[in-house]
């Protein structure tokens, strides 16, 4: 008994010291991610990390610089050419949104986080300038390309430490992670953390999805449980998420997918029966007294087969081809911030692929280059229509199924119809890179000088009322998204027959629409924000159409500093309208009801959620069929 004793006070002081140990690691810094931009020249480096992230680091003095002083080095004088200069045609024009701060979320967060990265992007562009003398650009530019695919094969060699495998170019909706290995050790706790890129002065950077497998469960619980939060510097840890969860009466709907599946945490009843030899069943816990097996897609010592899939709203974990959770985005921690997998605790590691990341095409490559650059805007002539659209700025894919697609239409090769994607910078260099000699080339993006966060995109909807009336004179303006199909003829003919050229709000009107309320919802509003039970009348973002003169109104009011900023911009558009009506002006509301918010119809003249394939094969059936029919069923 004494030995046995013994035996367990040696166990415990061993195990005090592994902790101590673990303590000790942890208070240490990494020194690897002191620079917000990783060495890209090799993403497919995995990197032994001794020490694991701590927010404990040497000492930061604190330096009080002027918002404005920040802010203002976007707006410094260049010398640009003329084709550099095409892409920053509304940039100056928005130099009054730091004077609208209290108006959108994260509007100096996003303008700071611009400074920098367009800082870099200006050393980059100098340097190129230097080395294309001696004709060494061309191959830099090829080894900063954004891979389409990582992998790391055999990783069983790394045994149970941390590692990162680097995403140079952030995720996008269709990227994938997935990860295969065999939880180990005396607990088999393991977790895999999507990071993005710290900002200068920031010991560590955000954590857009922690994702912590606790198979002995924690403080809350004794069963396995898989936690998930995120985590930035200004708002530390945010609310977990449990699978199983506590209350599984909230369990939400991410992408139409439950947040945890009602399975985890249940009997497994694959194992509470088997089988007599005549066929017959049995159960084998009643007859044997034992208890059923509880459902958990992680087990000691069984290998996994772990995806982590990019969707429309969140994250989704499939574990054996079972979807197992989900993770809505949070605000400011969008996808394509990532730049980090991290994955550490007691798992031996086989492999991990990262699919489907966002990629440009190689220049050297396409054919069709000259059909696919924007046609020269007309000289002193008005354009019938002019279309911006959204696009974020690592959707390489959805930008090019546009150009070859919708773009084609002959009203807007032939100049009538002018069509500029809007978007906004990258956290991360590489990307902000491929970006500037995508404008370069095509001539059809518009830059915006902030970093792209989502309760942003109300700036993109003034910005194009500013292209559209400001750098070129359009009858109408319209607003689109880059996974949008627009049906060009479509419009313009319904624009000619309803012949109003003043006062128009054209789309799929919305005649009854109220603020969500729900806090976990993607459009929550507060009552601060917006304090009536309804909305006014406005139109689905996918597509709608204003006149010149409410989009050269909205211009006027963003300029005087008049004009309610409020971030969700369909919305948006439809309180500015309606503000234009109290003050006298005449208002015509068109509803277009073939303009599909969800998906696709036969007949439709706008078709939003296409990604790429969907698009080209929606303009193949226009072309082979001369009729609007959709691709599958969406």
């Amino acid at each position: 008994m004494k030995r046995w004793y013994g035996a367990v006070v040696v166990t415990s002081l061993f195990m005090l010291l592994i902790l101590w140990y673990g303590m000790i690691r942890s208070s240490t810094v990494d020194g690897s991610l002191s620079s917000p931009y990783f060495n890209a020249t090799n993403p497919l480096e995995w990197l032994h990390v001794d020490e694991p992230l701590s927010a404990q680091n040497s000492p930061i003095v604190p330096q009080v610089i002027s918002t404005h002083k920040v802010v203002s080095s976007l707006f410094s004088w260049r010398n640009f050419s003329s084709e550099e200069n095409c892409s920053l045609q509304t940039w100056n024009h928005l130099n009054h949104i730091i004077d609208h701060v209290g108006s959108l979320p994260n509007t100096i967060e996003a303008t700071k986080e611009a400074a920098v990265a367009w800082s870099s992007l200006m050393t980059s562009v100098e340097k190129e300038r230097v080395d294309h003398a001696n004709g060494s650009s061309h191959r830099q530019t090829k080894e900063k390309q954004c891979p389409h695919f990582l992998n790391k094969m055999n990783a069983t060699e790394y045994g149970n430490s941390e590692f990162k495998l680097q995403i140079p170019c952030g995720l996008i909706q269709g990227s994938s992670i997935t990860i295969i290995g065999v939880p180990t050790g005396l607990l088999g706790n393991f977790r895999i953390d999507l990071t993005g890129a710290p900002l200068p002065g920031e010991p560590d950077p955000p954590v857009i999805l922690h994702y912590n497998v606790r198979l002995h469960g924690d403080k809350v619980t004794e069963e396995p449980v898989i936690v998930q939060n995120t985590w930035t510097i200004s708002n530390d840890w945010g609310d977990e998420e449990r699978c199983p969860s506590p209350v599984p009466e909230n369990n939400k709907k991410v992408d139409g997918l439950d947040q945890c599946n009602d399975m985890v945490g249940k009997d497994d009843l694959r194992f509470s029966s088997s089988r007599y030899n005549n066929g017959s069943r049995k159960s084998s816990f009643i007859k044997e007294g034992h208890k059923p097996r509880k459902y958990f897609p992680f087990k000691l010592g069984n290998l996994f087969v772990g995806t982590l899939r990019v969707g429309a709203e969140g994250i989704q974990m499939t574990v054996d081809g079972k979807h197992i959770t989900s993770f809505g985005y949070r605000e400011t921690l969008e996808p394509w911030f990532v730049s980090q997998v991290r994955i550490s605790g007691d798992l031996k590691l086989m492999s991990v692929l990262a699919s489907g990341l966002p990629t440009s095409e190689n220049l050297d490559h396409i054919v069709d280059l000259v059909s696919l650059k924007a046609t020269p805007l007309p000289y002193r002539k008005s354009l019938d229509l002019f279309i911006g659209v959204f696009s974020t700025a690592n959707n390489f894919k959805r930008r090019m199924a546009v150009r070859r697609t919708w773009m084609q239409y002959p009203a807007v090769r032939k100049g009538a119809v002018a069509v500029r994607f809007f978007v906004g910078l990258h956290k991360n260099q590489m990307v902000n890179e491929e970006l500037w000699n995508e404008a370069r080339t095509y001539g059809d993006i518009q830059l915006i000088p902030f970093v792209d966060y989502y309760s942003l995109i109300t700036w993109k909807t003034v910005a194009i009322c500013i292209y559209g009336t400001q750098v070129v004179s359009a009858k109408y303006v319209m607003k689109t998204d880059d996974d949008a199909f627009v049906r060009v003829d479509e419009v313009l003919a319904s624009l000619s027959r309803i012949n109003v050229t003043s006062g128009l709000l054209y789309g799929l009107i919305n005649l009854d629409s109220r603020p969500h309320r729900n806090p976990d919802s993607k459009w929550f509003i507060s009552l601060e924000e917006w304090a009536e039970e309804t909305y006014p009348p406005w139109a689905h973002g996918p597509g709608y159409v204003v006149s010149n003169d409410v989009a050269k109104e909205v211009y006027g009011r963003y300029k005087k500093g008049s004009l309610k900023m409020f971030k969700l911009e369909d919305v948006a558009m439809g309180i500015w309208v309606a503000e234009m009506r109290k003050l006298g002006r005449r208002i015509k509301y068109e509803k277009e009801g073939r303009i599909y918010n969800e998906g696709c119809k036969d007949g439709y003249v706008v078709a939003h959620y296409q990604g790429p394939r969907e698009m080209l094969c929606l303009w193949q059936k226009l072309q082979e069929q001369n009729r609007a029919f959709c691709c599958g069923e969406f």
